[in-house]
């Protein structure tokens, strides 16, 4: 290919014959630049690296926090978002790849040429300056041949007139007439000797600068023309593979993209409104309708329930305003019936029979529970099967083991399983219970009013208490409807108060106040709230309320949705319940 290209005059050497140090200088310039090209991937690599690193904490920081209730009722939404910043890792790792075969496979490789380019030049530059050298060293021996022919002829060329001026004067004698003849000769010699010597290096310096130009140089030459284009050749190459890099893992990535695409067609809205019927769903029916009190008739609960009140008013204090000064600080649950044992909880803080749970809610958890009690046991009894088996083997062949070693085990094995199946005896019995009870309830919101200025229960007359059922384990359960709404107040059966039943409202004694329960102090608001939306009072113990409207906050929402406020109007103060979610509250400090 070179000497085509020499017989096309297309090389450095024949049409940059005497560009020696341009040419040095552009192969300089040309490595540079391709070792800048190097040094272009190794930052896109670490700015690779940076953004997979960033993508991973990205993944990282927004990773949905895991719980055991959001496991169990997942909506399609969240597990799409899941699924999307699985892709987005995957993204990440596929960007360390391209980090990593850039690095590898293209800087490297850019590296080493951009090296070997340097060796190769500078080989090439000291052939040519050796080679220039030479050159210029032999017509130094040329100019000093030249100068000596030069003075040797004119020393002849003197020598000459001298002698014929001696021969031309009759005044000499014939001896110094023969002396000017021989200086001439040996002049002439000498010339002579001087011009040989400079033909001879003429023809030398010739043929060497004839060598250097044609030849020896043009192969310097094209020696460096070889090491540039192999560099232009390197960088069409390793942008090339670059590229390639890229189209390696695009295949990876454009699945990245369809699995991000196949999350969002997974979301299913209507799948996720049932799951949200699920996880909250009460199973209390709606409130019926509110029967008609006539008060011309004399009502013996009302009378009950005025002695009550008249022979506690020492305790109760009762204000100008018709309220009660010792009021609950804290609703005990949305059934409101039972204190329980504050210690008989679960981790997440609810009763080892769910017995502060809605009736839906309440099944669900004992279906999960006699669900992973069965698998316990299952397990168990397992593992209390391979160890009969191997006390077995062990009796029937003393030289594999000791059967008194498995026995200590086996025991205890038999002592959980037993535990076990009592305990699944025992939820299963309490699941049965729920399942066979018919909640008619109507929701806790729904049963309370404002009579007098006192918060109770419509259905707390005062004259009716219910004993909570126990089952074999001791446990507290509903006997029936009827027991959502009253209970019994007495220490003994281990039920306070309802939420629903102030003292004073007819629901027991006001002396018999639950145990472990705490009570407001005054009447005092504990802060201010704005109306953000209009509500229509549509149940009883609610108030009407239109935008931006302020009241007062007597009561903050202990978790069913709801807060009691105060205001003020044409017929004097009003309290009810509003929703906390149509508020904007500011508490005092």
């Amino acid at each position: 290919m070179a000497a085509q290209e020499i017989e096309n005059g297309t090389t450095w050497g024949k049409e940059l014959w005497d560009q020696f140090d341009n040419l040095a200088t552009h192969t300089q310039k040309g490595i540079d630049f391709f070792e800048r090209f190097g040094n272009f991937i190794r930052d896109r690599s670490a700015i690779e690296v940076e953004y997979a690193l960033k993508l991973r904490r990205l993944v990282k920081n927004y990773q949905p926090k895991k719980s055991k209730e959001d496991e169990e009722n997942e909506f399609s939404s969240l597990i799409a978002f899941k699924n999307v910043l699985k892709e987005v890792a995957d993204l990440a790792g596929q960007r360390e790849v391209v980090a990593e075969n850039l690095q590898n496979q293209v800087l490297q490789g850019i590296m080493l040429l951009a090296k070997i380019l340097r060796e190769e030049r500078k080989k090439a530059l000291n052939q040519g300056a050796g080679l220039t050298q030479s050159l210029h060293t032999q017509i130094g021996t040329l100019d000093r041949a030249k100068r000596s022919y030069e003075k040797a002829f004119r020393e002849a060329e003197k020598a000459i007139e001298s002698y014929h001026k001696a021969d031309a004067d009759f005044h000499l004698s014939r001896a110094d007439v023969e002396k000017q003849r021989v200086n001439m000769n040996i002049r002439n010699s000498q010339s002579e000797d001087a011009k040989s010597e400079y033909a001879n290096q003429l023809q030398i310096t010739n043929k060497q600068q004839q060598q250097h130009y044609q030849i020896a140089l043009p192969e310097v030459f094209n020696k460096l023309q070889e090491l540039d284009e192999k560099r232009t050749r390197g960088m069409k190459e390793f942008i090339k593979r670059a590229a390639d890099v890229e189209y390696e893992v695009s295949p990876i990535i454009a699945r990245c993209l369809e699995g991000m695409v196949k999350a969002a067609d997974s979301i299913n809205e209507k799948d996720d409104s049932m799951i949200v019927i699920e996880k909250y769903q009460s199973g209390f029916q709606p409130p019926g309708d509110i029967p008609f009190e006539d008060l011309s008739k004399p009502d013996p609960d009302a009378a009950n329930n005025s002695q009550t009140h008249n022979s506690s008013t020492g305790l109760n204090h009762m204000t100008g305003k018709g309220t009660t000064k010792d009021k609950l600080k804290k609703r005990v649950g949305i059934f409101g019936i039972f204190t329980g044992n504050k210690n008989n909880l679960t981790t997440d803080g609810l009763k080892e029979d769910f017995s502060d749970l809605p009736p839906t809610q309440r099944r669900k958890k004992l279906t999960a529970k006699v669900q992973e009690l069965q698998q316990k046991v299952a397990q168990e009894q397992a593992a209390s099967d391979g160890l009969m088996k191997m006390k077995g083997v062990y009796e029937a062949n003393s030289m594999l083991g000791d059967p008194r070693t498995v026995e200590e085990q086996l025991n205890e094995s038999v002592n959980r399983l037993d535990r076990l199946r009592h305990e699944l005896l025992r939820y299963q019995k309490l699941l049965e219970q729920a399942n066979n009870q018919t909640f008619i309830q109507h929701s806790p919101q729904s049963n309370r009013v404002i009579q007098n200025g006192q918060r109770s229960s419509r259905h707390s007359n005062g004259s009716s208490n219910h004993e909570n059922s126990h089952d074999d384990n001791g446990e507290d359960h509903p006997d029936d409807a009827g027991s959502l709404s009253s209970s019994s107040a007495s220490p003994e059966s281990g039920l306070g108060t309802s939420h629903t039943s102030l003292p004073g409202s007819g629901q027991g004694s006001t002396n018999e106040q639950p145990m472990n329960e705490e009570y407001y102090e005054a009447d005092a608001p504990l802060g201010t709230c704005r109306a953000l939306y209009p509500f229509d009072a549509t149940s009883e113990g609610s108030i009407p309320m239109s935008e931006g409207e302020e009241l007062q906050v007597i009561e903050v929402d202990q978790g069913d949705g709801w807060t009691r406020v105060r205001r003020f109007s044409s017929k004097g103060w009003e309290e009810g319940f509003v929703p906390t979610s149509y508020i904007e509250c500011t508490l005092y400090a």
